[in-house]
């Protein structure tokens, strides 16, 4: 009996797609990319028209021998990967590694891993796309000559290891504009007056729609309250509508599954992978909204069934990105009978979320009734308003609410039953100082909903963007604590006005996506030397150009072709450029005792300082960095002070030195090749007697920590927040009711393989304005 190949990038799809097509199929996997430019050297023949030098990967090259023996086995060959352009490269790299021809050779696309769509696929093949695969060889030509060419310029100018990539230097250079936006934001204080009323039947609360720029002015309004009479002089009831939101694309989802689950975008990608190759969503990357009939049918049925006919609402929401292909499906559940799977808990809990972001989009409005009174003031010309607002019909708010913004948005709360005329009683009335604040600092969500509306990078690269600026440490996600600030208030109780100081902690932020120094160096520099290609405009326009390709409308090397000349001129051009000044290195002043400069500039591990020259003969002496200060900002007198550390406090019992120092990770203790933090104490005056305190509690605190140690590294620790196993990579918390001291190996090894990578959000220390 003939038999058929079908070739798939991962096996756990290929595990799915298996179990639809029976004994006549042989289903293998490539494991993702089979050939690619190579490691070293740029690998593109510029001379002739960029024509691409692709090599099998090292490690597919024995996957690629057993493929070919499979073709040579079988009669027949499907091509099954993805159906963007990435797979479609897969499928056509394919054919040149197994010697297939792509204008002959099956292929099969599908956007969900059903025994329906999967016999469809088959039923229905096509040939390799060339202008998908030839969209995708522009998009890798042109990173390619991008990194390969601004990269060694870094190196010569800033610093070794140093990269740069068309769309991620976009990315760190919105990141690093936002945070310059808000270091450089003057904010002003004014006063926000509220009151509270009690009437017949509840309470009203209440503001005046202005505030006041100056206390005097706020400290006279409420003054002037005393003993008013407070009546409602208008009151307006409207009726009102909220519309569900649009089904999950790519970034609506890595959005939303950031700010109701805290999911990164790396792990709502690989969860959202994972629940594609077994068969219970749709394709994870698209920019559609769109839903076929037979999904808009099935979540009819599930929404009548659960909720009654009233509740559904048929709806076809249109994509409105750019490029967007609405043959396309959003993402959605395969089974709308499905509200939850088993597996593993994160997985549990994206799917939920795609299943009701889903059927929540073809479920009925949610009906509201919106009141608004005014209510006057005897004694001052000014009204306060008064805003309520109830749900008559819930809708879809039944079963989801779409999370709009990061920013937390305050509810409108429910009016009591009013009429005009009605005297109210106040029970307190207050004018708190507020300030203004600057835009919010992104966060993973919100920098793809950035990249998104600015047209830079498709759904496939918003993810590996992200993960990309961090794992080169451009850009690191963190937390950043706040400082106090002072709040006056005057309060109006029971005829009498208080005057209140009190305080509040700003500028606190967490999970923040925050520039780090060597990525302002690198991003400063290739604004000045090479702005065009960082410029979010031009990788628009290339995202646009890959469109035209894919289409069909423009030959790839030709438009690799125009961007090269100009591109290269501008590499040659910054070969000029003084490296002192690229590497952002500043000479701020005379060593008084040796007569050398003293220079602040960026080190392997950030921002340092320096007395003498490397040419010098005898070697310069370094030193960190002031806490919260940068190469622009240090003077000669704080540079000088940070020269006399380490500082020697004494001896151990035992003899050996111990120094007081400030290092990468903040200030600490050091004796012999132990080192422990002094948190929050100064390097500067801490005392022997408190290093020896800290010292001891580290040596308790680490004796407590070990309870086992295997092969491998593998170790069961006690931890802040219980008992975890580490390998040094990966953490995985022990479960409620698991004795540590009884998880063998093999256990600890298993937990290890199932927990997610250890998440890289750092605490940042920043200088903060009173």
């Amino acid at each position: 009996m003939s038999k058929s190949l079908v070739i798939v990038e991962s096996p756990a799809k290929g595990k799915t797609i298996s179990k639809f097509l029976g004994a006549d199929y042989i289903v293998e996997a490539s494991f993702g990319h089979v050939r690619d430019l190579p490691k070293s050297g740029m690998g593109i023949d510029i001379e002739h028209k960029f024509e691409p030098d692709y090599e099998v990967s090292p490690d597919k090259k024995k996957r690629i021998a057993e493929l070919k023996k499979l073709v040579k086995a079988t009669d027949q060959v499907y091509l099954a990967s993805d159906e963007d352009r990435e797979g479609e490269a897969i499928s056509w790299h394919l054919c040149q590694a197994l010697g297939l021809d792509p204008k002959t050779t099956k292929r099969i696309v599908f956007h969900e891993i059903t025994e329906t769509a999967i016999k469809k696929a088959i039923a229905n093949p096509r040939f390799v796309d060339q202008n998908l695969v030839d969209a995708q060889q522009a998009r890798r030509v042109l990173d390619r000559l991008v990194g390969y060419e601004i990269s060694p310029v870094l190196w010569r100018k800033i610093q070794t290891g140093l990269s740069a990539g068309r769309v991620q230097s976009v990315a760190v250079r919105i990141i690093v504009e936002r945070e310059r936006e808000i270091e450089n934001f003057a904010g002003s204080a004014s006063y926000k007056i509220s009151a509270e009323f009690s009437a017949s039947d509840g309470k009203v609360k209440a503001e005046l729609p202005q505030k006041f720029a100056q206390s005097d002015d706020a400290h006279k309004f409420v003054t002037d309250c005393i003993g008013a009479k407070f009546s409602v002089s208008s009151l307006e009831t409207k009726p009102a509508s909220r519309k569900p939101a649009a089904p999950f694309t790519t970034s609506t989802l890595q959005q939303e599954a950031a700010r109701k689950l805290s999911f990164s975008v790396r792990q709502t990608m690989s969860g959202a992978q994972r629940l594609y190759e077994q068969g219970h969503i749709t394709y994870m990357r698209t920019d559609s909204v769109h839903l076929s009939d037979l999904a808009i049918e099935a979540s009819k049925a599930e929404i009548t069934k659960e909720f009654g006919a009233r509740y559904h609402q048929l709806r076809q929401f249109t994509t409105k990105s750019a490029g967007a292909q609405e043959a396309h499906e959003a993402i959605r559940p395969t089974q709308f009978a499905r509200s939850t799977i088993s597996g593993e808990r994160n997985e549990q809990r994206l799917y939920e979320l795609i299943w009701k972001r889903t059927v929540a989009s073809q479920m009925a409005d949610a009906q509201l009734e919106r009141t608004t009174g005014e209510i006057a003031i005897s004694t001052r010309s000014e009204l306060l308003i008064a805003k309520g607002e109830q749900i008559k019909f819930d809708g879809f708010l039944k079963l989801y609410l779409a999370q709009e913004s990061d920013e937390e948005t305050e509810e409108e709360g429910i009016l009591p039953p009013l009429a005009k005329g009605d005297v109210l009683d106040l029970e307190i009335m207050r004018a708190v100082q507020t300030y203004t604040r600057p835009k919010p600092r992104y966060t993973e969500a919100s920098l793809v909903k950035a990249l998104e509306e600015m047209g830079i990078g498709r759904p496939s690269t918003y993810a590996p963007t992200i993960s990309t600026i961090q794992d080169r440490e451009y850009i690191e996600k963190g937390d950043l604590e706040g400082a106090q600030r002072p709040v006056k208030q005057f309060v109006l109780e029971q005829g009498t006005v208080k005057e209140i100081d009190t305080t509040e902690n700003y500028g606190a932020d967490k999970g923040k996506l925050f520039p780090t120094a060597i990525g302002m160096l690198v991003n400063d520099f290739l604004v000045a030397h090479f702005s065009g290609v960082v410029d979010p405009g031009f990788t628009k326009k290339v995202e646009e150009e890959f469109d035209e390709i894919a289409d069909g409308h423009q030959p790839w090397n030709k438009m690799i072709a125009e961007f090269y000349g100009p591109f290269h001129e501008t590499v040659l051009a910054a070969a000029d450029v003084d490296r002192m000044a690229a590497s952002g290195a500043r000479e701020i002043g005379t060593d008084p005792k040796s007569g050398k400069p003293v220079i602040a500039r960026m080190g392997r591990f950030g921002p340092m300082l320096q007395i003498g020259l490397a040419e010098d003969d005898e070697k310069p002496k370094f030193a960190p960095m002031p806490n919260g200060k940068k190469i622009d900002q240090v003077t000669l007198d704080e540079a000088l002070e940070m020269f006399k550390l380490p500082r020697t406090l004494g001896q151990t019992p035992d003899g050996e030195d111990i120094k007081a120092n400030l290092g990468r990770f903040g200030p600490y203790v050091q004796f012999g090749k132990t080192y422990v933090s002094i948190k929050p104490d100064d390097p500067f005056t801490i005392t022997l007697e408190r290093a020896l305190e800290l010292i001891a509690t580290k040596k308790q605190a680490d004796a407590e920590k070990h309870i086992a140690t295997f092969d491998g590294g593998i170790q069961v620790l006690n931890g802040r927040f219980g008992p975890y196993i580490t390998d040094g990579t990966k953490n995985a918390k022990i479960p409620k009711g698991t004795d540590p001291t009884s998880i063998t190996a093999a256990v600890a090894k298993d937990m290890l393989t199932a927990a997610p990578a250890r998440s890289k959000r750092k605490r940042i220390t920043k200088p903060r304005a009173s």
